[in-house]
């Protein structure tokens, strides 16, 4: 029963775009020109930029008296409104998990987030478990992340696998530990000089077949 570590935004779970959708109708309530929905997303970096960061550029652009604590939680609980599990991935889990691997969720941010998503979605119904960042104190691409995660379940590392759209995170975290690993392009080319995902593919239900099939 080898282990699957998966990664969850923009892997498991969309993230960009229930990020525009509430972007969008946030725009529009504070009367922002319409073009201004790229700054937005150029200011998110898809989800890398903190939180907070995001909530004080808003305030500045738009001389906003909100504070930013208020606009942190909009911005979150936005996203929550907008997400979704896809049902796809919901069965390929489960046929994942009838093959015999064990999914497990390895992801940077913060636990409120992340836990809220997991939970909020259905998805902790098909991965064995999850880890967060912001809980154990590391973060992808440290292998004491993954390691933590197979101690969870109590299974070893030997026969993973690391399913990720981030090239640093999720294929660097395999390439440190000698783990096979398949990237998400997500429409991107490979750039990183210093290690290679194992299999190159462009959404969760190829990596997945590509995982089951190797």
């Amino acid at each position: 029963m080898p282990l699957l570590f998966l990664d969850l935004d923009d892997t498991l779970l969309d993230r960009g775009g229930p990020f525009r959708a509430w972007a969008e109708q946030f725009l529009a309530a504070v009367g922002a020109p319409p073009g201004d929905i790229e700054w937005l997303l150029s200011v998110d970096a898809d989800g890398l930029t903190d939180r907070w960061d995001v909530a004080d550029a808003i305030r500045a652009r738009y001389q906003l008296r909100t504070p930013s604590i208020d606009l942190v939680d909009a911005l979150h609980e936005g996203v929550m409104e907008h997400i979704r599990l896809d049902p796809l991935v919901a069965c390929a889990l489960r046929i994942a998990d009838d093959a015999g691997w064990v999914p497990v969720v390895v992801t940077n941010g913060a636990s409120r987030q992340e836990d809220a998503k997991i939970r909020r979605t259905g998805l902790d119904r098909y991965v064995a478990d999850w880890v967060v960042a912001d809980e154990v104190g590391v973060s992808k691409p440290n292998p004491r992340i993954f390691a933590m995660a197979a101690q969870r379940v109590r299974m070893r590392l030997n026969g993973a696998w690391v399913v990720g759209d981030s090239p640093e995170a999720d294929i660097g975290g395999a390439a440190a530990m000698g783990l096979p690993s398949v990237w998400l392009h997500r429409g991107r080319s490979w750039l990183e000089p210093r290690f290679t995902p194992t299999r190159t593919v462009g959404g969760l239900l190829p990596a997945l077949a590509a995982v089951l099939g190797a």
